[in-house]
């Protein structure tokens, strides 16, 4: 079924991120799982009646019409992958319409719940505390996606011109000013750094055995951290750059300034972030439009 291949070719033409293609290959092993069990012999035998009743079925499983799109999307690429290599003639994917969903709203961390932990003492000397703090400092004043931060390496890190060269989705790079105060902690971090860290190990971030740090630990830091600053449901890394992006346009900042600190490829990604900005534009509107006063 060209399996092998298909994940080579995420790999290395598509240049997916190992999360994605993992994600990828679970969807794809279920659903040739499932038409295997109704009978089909071949993949090239699929056909569009196979495919809307395994999605049929993951809706009646409790699967949300977001995750059974999500899932979709592994199906439709491993079809196009098919035909692209001319062992199909005819997708029978491409007659699925993607589920409505109902757009999820971000809330933002307030600026007063980000400054209070910001502001609070820690141990500078302290190897993990500095990197935790340093972490939380970075998202916060770049925007990066967890990934992101975890692939920094030292050689991106320019202290002379106060920046950082990120490498983002499909190993597309940008370059994101430094504020100033993040400078002071960087240069304390990285000599507690020198400390522990393996040999080998060019990234910026490691654990306190000295290798690489992993999206769990960034999770959790984040979590633990914020949790006693905020009452917020939803606490993780994404709603740190959810909130960078929307601090920025509160305080007029440029969308399309914006977008490309946050690495996106088209400006439709970055207005989902402008909803919470909206309270502030009524505020706005309220205190200054004549009619609003009536």
């Amino acid at each position: 079924m060209h399996i092998e291949s298909y994940i080579e070719y995420l790999q290395y033409e598509k240049n997916y991120s190992s999360h994605t293609i993992s994600a990828y290959k679970k969807d794809l092993s279920l659903f040739l799982l499932y038409v295997e069990e109704q009978g089909v012999v071949s993949v090239v035998d699929v056909v569009y009646n196979d495919i809307r009743s395994w999605v049929t079925g993951l809706l009646e499983n409790g699967d949300s019409h977001r995750t059974v799109n999500r899932k979709m999307s592994s199906i439709k690429s491993y079809f196009k992958f098919l035909l692209k290599i001319g062992e199909l003639t005819v997708d029978p994917s491409s007659l699925y319409k993607s589920l409505k969903v109902a757009k999820k709203i971000q809330v933002p961390f307030s600026i007063n719940e980000v400054l209070k932990l910001l502001d609070s003492p820690y141990d500078e000397n302290h190897f993990e505390q500095s990197r935790d703090f340093l972490m939380i400092e970075l998202l916060y004043a770049t925007g990066i996606r967890r990934d992101e931060l975890i692939n920094l390496k030292i050689p991106d890190v320019d202290l002379i011109r106060d920046q950082i060269k990120v490498t983002g989705k499909r190993d597309k790079q940008r370059i994101i000013p430094l504020v100033h105060s993040i400078k002071n902690h960087l240069e304390k971090y990285l000599g507690l750094r020198s400390v522990v860290a393996v040999s080998g190990v060019n990234e910026l971030f490691v654990t306190s055995k000295g290798i690489k740090v992993y999206p769990s630990l960034v999770y959790r830091v984040i979590k633990s951290y914020f949790s006693k600053v905020s009452l917020k449901v939803k606490i993780s890394p994404h709603v740190l750059r959810h909130t960078f992006a929307t601090h920025l346009l509160d305080h007029g900042a440029d969308l399309n300034a914006v977008k490309e600190l946050l690495g996106h490829t088209s400006l439709s990604s970055t207005q989902i972030y402008t909803h919470s900005s909206m309270a502030v534009l009524k505020g706005v509107y309220g205190n200054a439009h004549p009619r609003s006063k009536k």
